[in-house]
């Protein structure tokens, strides 16, 4: 990971910039101890508590309502699940394949959804507001440059 923080001398905030490589999950597919409200939520409304990741990842929160499968034959691989473990990925840099996914998908879908709760909860990361003000000031005018002020009003 690489850091890199500048500070321009015209404006009084500093900008950091942030460069990470290829991570991997911040906890495990059977991790369900480490956050028991995620597990217990899950366990005890699944259909909720996907909407509600889906919610806290950004998307629409009835997405996770579109897995059913298509044409009334259930997937085999949850499609809305598939594309959001995918996002997850991607969007946290976090190593693996589609295949990787698809597996996770068919055979550990509630652990999965699990742990893509807890990345989400983990890298959220709180927007700070930060504003800033500029002030321009006039300079006095330099000897031999034009004024704005007509000749009657400099010689009074």
């Amino acid at each position: 990971m690489q850091t890199v923080t500048v500070q321009p001398a015209t404006f009084s905030q500093s900008v950091t910039v942030t460069h990470a490589g290829p991570e991997t999950w911040s906890s495990g597919i059977c991790d369900c101890c480490e956050e028991m409200g995620i597990c217990c939520f899950a366990f005890w409304c699944f259909p909720c508590f996907q909407c509600a990741t889906v919610s806290d990842h950004g998307e629409c929160l009835c997405l996770p309502l579109l897995d059913t499968g298509c044409g009334g034959f259930p997937a085999t691989i949850p499609p809305i699940s598939l594309a959001m473990r995918a996002s997850v990925r991607e969007r946290y840099k976090i190593h693996g394949s589609i295949f990787n996914d698809c597996c996770m998908m068919c055979w550990c879908l509630s652990c999965s959804w699990c742990q893509m709760a807890r990345e989400i909860k983990q890298r959220k990361v709180q927007a700070t507001i930060i504003t800033a003000q500029t002030t321009t000031m006039m300079s006095p005018m330099p000897a031999g440059q034009p004024s704005m002020y007509p000749q009657y009003m400099q010689q009074r």
